[in-house]
């Protein structure tokens, strides 16, 4: 499938956006915020205008949510200095992994069936698969949770096949790309985390 030319431009434009984006986000920058927020509304058009519908569809949530974590990581860092995000939370518990991975399995069934059935979508149960597990990931980012980028693995496994087919070459690269970021974001995350508790003063004996 060859873009037309316009959409040639408006992928080119998403993907450098959305590229910066994503580093800020493993760099744990709070710029990521607002510099995703027009990526994906570049991305929400170009993804209408090629009958990725779930794909668009998660453009408008990340929009929605790229603007709540804005807020909730500008007042972490308030809370303690410089432009870096929220300090490493907790591992998630076993309870939390079977709730976000049953629930997962469900939405995209779910959603799949909807876009079968309604709508012309290209593979809309792998479509709704990307949906799914974009929407837990970018939660948990906005949480700072790292096991975000365990997510945004598989977002991006999924994607790039997807894209290509297609004929999104450009996204797709971008996402192969971000398949590596991802990994190169739980390695960051997992190292400011065992460093924040080094630095954490030992508690003294009574």
């Amino acid at each position: 499938m060859n873009l037309p030319d316009h959409l040639t431009l408006l992928e080119w434009a998403a993907t450098a956006t959305t590229a910066l984006s994503v580093w800020l986000a493993a760099r744990r920058h709070i710029a990521t915020w607002p510099t995703g927020i027009v990526g994906c509304l570049l991305y929400g058009a170009l993804f209408a205008s090629t009958q990725l519908y779930a794909d668009a569809t998660l453009q408008a949530f990340f929009v929605a949510t790229s603007a709540i974590g804005w807020w909730q990581w500008r007042r972490a860092a308030q809370a303690t200095t410089g432009a870096t995000a929220t300090a490493a939370r907790a591992p998630l518990r076993p309870a939390h992994w079977a709730l976000l991975l049953g629930g997962g399995v469900a939405v995209t069934l779910a959603y799949g069936a909807l876009l079968l059935h309604w709508t012309d979508a290209f593979a809309p149960f792998w479509d709704s698969a990307v949906l799914t597990t974009s929407v837990v990931a970018q939660v948990l980012l906005m949480q700072g949770r790292r096991e975000t980028w365990l997510f945004w693995i598989v977002v991006n496994t999924l994607s790039v096949p997807l894209y290509l087919n297609r004929g999104l070459d450009v996204t797709a690269g971008l996402y192969a790309l971000f398949w590596l970021n991802a990994w190169h974001g739980w390695w960051h995350w997992g190292r400011q985390a065992k460093v924040a508790v080094a630095e954490q003063p030992s508690a003294q004996p009574a």
